[in-house]
């Protein structure tokens, strides 16, 4: 009887918590909602970068309610966490290293010069038979 009435009060305040972080994600998405139709209207290249970095913020908090609620990492030991956390990382890492060499590639192929040519891409003229080439005279 007593193994029961433990299980009840475990589950009811999961549902507890469950409630309070989906009020805490939907606040979250409200926000970034209003700041992103708010930042269409701004013409100031910082103010809009801010507004930017500010959505990018609320998204990670949005993030780790999700991770640590919705895939019980928060109730997890520390070395679960860090098998789960340290790939992540590694991922978005790499992610931000792809991005950044698409970026120099995009600019590289902007500065390409179409009247430069590669000496292997020159056709070098065949000399005619028992003509001198005209380098060739002293």
């Amino acid at each position: 009887m007593e193994h029961i009435a433990t299980h009840e009060e475990h589950s009811g305040g999961g549902n507890k918590e469950i409630i309070k972080v989906t009020i805490i994600l939907s606040v979250l998405t409200i926000v970034e909602l209003i700041l992103g139709f708010w930042m269409m209207g701004i013409t100031s290249p910082g103010f809009r970068l801010a507004i930017k970095g500010t959505i990018v913020i609320l998204m990670m908090a949005k993030a780790f309610y999700i991770v640590a609620y919705f895939m019980h990492l928060k109730h997890e030991v520390k070395n679960l966490i860090m098998t789960i956390c340290v790939p992540l990382l590694l991922f978005v890492w790499f992610i931000a290293a792809f991005l950044w060499d698409g970026n120099s590639f995009r600019n590289l192929r902007n500065t390409f010069d179409p009247h430069f040519k590669e000496q292997s891409t020159i056709i070098v003229p065949k000399k005619a038979e028992g003509k001198e080439h005209p380098a060739e005279k002293k």
